[in-house]
């Protein structure tokens, strides 16, 4: 396993030994590889370790699901949501704006990933998300071509911000089960997003909302092509 001190000492070791990087494009590359190392954390790692640790750096691959009765909750855990009158509602910057049911949700395709939950200096979390990705969503919705933004809303007010051109990058994706059941009340149902790589405290529960952003340097829309 690649480290990142152990690819540091490689990149200094090239330059002592006389091959400078200097090039922007090879800056860039040392740059890419050191974002991506993780540290792959062994079977029966201690959990009470990995609540203390960065889930960008990590790779928890090697480790057990916890049973999600073990799961520890962030934020509100009582909201009540009635399926009857639930919408998804997408719109904003896009030409399809929609308000989806929760059976329209789970007639879309859908897609199951292992991912760590950090609420940092509390718990630790690793669990297996079902649910449906924001891309596929987003086509659904047909953003426009000024778009760069999506506000991710849910229970209580809630907002995150994620960049469309990141969405591709990670497991990014809104959850309705997890362990291979429905998604318990206290964890955000009927909708959590799932964010790989990010703190617990920005993955929103009771998502009932997503409105796409523009990029305040691109030209706005206009339906009358003026």
């Amino acid at each position: 396993m690649i480290t990142r001190r152990r690819l540091l000492e490689r990149c200094l070791s090239a330059v002592a030994g006389g091959f400078v990087i200097c090039s922007l494009s090879s800056w860039r590359w040392v740059s890419k590889a050191w974002a991506v190392v993780k540290e792959i954390l062994p079977k029966g790692f201690s959990k009470s370790k990995l609540k203390d640790m960065n889930p960008a750096l990590v790779d928890p691959r090697n480790l057990d699901l916890d049973p999600t009765d073990k799961f520890g909750t962030m934020g509100p855990t009582d909201i009540a949501v009635d399926l009857g009158t639930y919408r998804l509602k997408i719109g904003g910057e896009v030409n399809r704006p929609l308000s989806l049911t929760c059976e329209e949700i789970l007639k879309l395709p859908s897609m199951t990933e292992d991912v760590l939950l950090v609420c940092p200096g509390f718990f630790a979390n690793y669990g297996r998300w079902t649910g449906v990705h924001l891309n596929t969503l987003l086509q659904e919705a047909q953003p426009k071509r000024n778009a760069l933004f999506a506000d991710i809303k849910g229970g209580r007010d809630k907002v995150v911000r994620i960049r469309l051109d990141s969405i591709e990058r990670k497991k990014i994706f809104l959850a309705y089960r997890v362990n291979g059941e429905s998604l318990p009340k206290k964890h955000g149902f009927p909708l959590r997003l799932v964010y790989e790589e990010v703190y617990g405290d920005e993955w929103v529960k009771y998502v009932d909302e997503i409105v796409v952003l523009p990029d305040p340097t691109h030209p706005v829309e206009r339906k009358d092509g003026n």
